[in-house]
């Protein structure tokens, strides 16, 4: 075999290195959902592809086989070109220089094409690695059998299972490349959390229901209906911990204007009971069957820890829904660069996540409020101050039972060191 025969077949296993890469490259890093969506499309190339990336530990076999032989082909050729050119120093400079032209040729530029294009070089390849597959099927038989093997012993744990945090990475990555805006990431995020999220997380804590005693005028219940701007309020006995049932609006008014009745218990509505540790997405569909809107949130002793409503469980999902007469609050009042107001009812998790933060421990208080009383031990008064991490935090508004706002600085972590 002469120079210029071994050059040439030293060309073409180059070519055929660079197909075997950008393969295993287009076929580990294609969108199956793109894929399918094609396939739905009357694309039949796409089904093809799609059904062979499906079953991607024989494809990879075929792949890594194929590319085996032409890269040790290739190696030895060279070796016999080389020696036979400059003799002892032969071995030396084919090693240099197979591994630039493999690297550059082989490996380096094809893996970069079929990056570029997973998808459309992947439906291109396809025929060309299903006849492969059907040549190489007794080698890959035998080798997948050694690699079953080796897992059996070393007892591999499957990682092919998709977890619901990476779907949540791929939405982020997908909005940090602008191929999704901030309402829609949010929107499919929160939708992927509903169910990992507690009532406790939600509901509205006792001290803050308003509510209306059975015994009650009905001048006194209008005024409440008219001054709160709820549709719903649970009617209760003696105390928040005897609740007897939620009053609509309508049929409250019924009852008053046109049936002239002073009775409230014939309209009242039966109490759905529900807890801080249900799920809310569990509750929803009881709201559903009960076709009710208001569930009653209880401690663990049996009282009432507070309520929660249909509202309150799917703006988990789509964010805050105002109506006419809700007063929209602002949380969190930006200053300038570094100085901020925090209102207290604030969500702890929602502060954290503003401040750019990692929360160190799980809590069992949901309000920022809970937060600063835990950090100070103590309800604090107005004026005391402490440290978060880059964070001083001062209370600027605080009664004896809660702190209702904080003012933040955010202080450099060089000032925070030299302090």
């Amino acid at each position: 075999m002469n120079s210029s025969t071994i050059i040439v077949i030293l060309i073409v296993l180059v070519f055929l290195s660079a197909f075997f890469s950008a393969s295993e490259t287009a076929f580990s890093s294609l969108n199956r959902i793109r894929l399918k969506y094609l396939a739905n499309n009357g694309n039949a190339k796409a089904q093809k592809t799609l059904d062979m990336a499906e079953d991607f530990s024989s494809v990879l076999s075929t792949i890594l086989i194929g590319n085996n032989i032409v890269n040790i082909l290739s190696a030895s050729l060279a070796t016999i070109l080389f020696v036979s050119l400059f003799q002892e120093n032969g071995v030396a400079i084919s090693t240099l220089v197979m591994t630039i032209v493999v690297l550059i040729f082989g490996e380096i530029t094809p893996k970069t094409l079929a990056k570029a294009q997973p998808e459309k070089y992947a439906i291109a390849v396809t025929g060309i690695l299903s006849v492969l597959s059907f040549i190489l099927k007794p080698l890959a038989f035998i080798f997948n059998g050694i690699g079953s093997f080796v897992s059996k012993i070393f007892k591999a744990e499957d990682s092919d299972e998709f977890r619901s945090e990476e779907f949540i990475t791929m939405v982020e990555e997908a909005q940090e490349e602008g191929d999704m805006d901030e309402d829609e990431a949010d929107l499919i995020t929160n939708a992927i959390e509903f169910n990992d999220q507690d009532v406790g997380k939600v509901f509205t804590p006792r001290v803050d229901v308003i509510a209306a005693e059975i015994i009650d005028p009905l001048d006194e219940i209008d005024r409440i209906f008219r001054e709160s701007g709820y549709s719903r309020l649970p009617i209760y006995e003696d105390s928040l911990d005897n609740i007897l049932g939620v009053l609509h609006e309508k049929d409250f008014y019924y009852l008053y204007y046109k049936e002239g009745k002073t009775d409230i218990r014939q309209v009242l509505q039966k109490p759905v009971y529900t807890s801080e540790h249900v799920k809310i997405s569990a509750l929803l569909k009881q709201l559903q069957q009960t076709k009710s809107h208001m569930a009653v949130v209880l401690d663990e002793y049996g009282g009432t820890a507070g309520i929660i409503t249909m509202e309150d469980v799917l703006e988990e999902i789509v964010g805050e829904i105002y109506d006419e007469h809700d007063e929209v609050v602002e949380y969190f009042t930006k200053l300038d660069d570094t100085h901020y107001i925090v209102n207290c009812d604030a969500d702890i998790e929602d502060m954290f996540e503003y401040f750019d933060i990692t929360m160190d421990d799980e809590y069992d208080f949901n309000t920022v409020s809970g937060w600063v009383i835990h950090m100070m031990d103590k309800i604090p008064e107005k004026g005391e101050s402490f440290r978060y991490k880059n964070l001083q935090v001062e209370v600027s508004d605080a009664d004896e039972k809660t702190v209702n706002e904080i003012r933040i600085e955010r202080v450099d972590e060089e000032e925070k060191d030299e302090q």
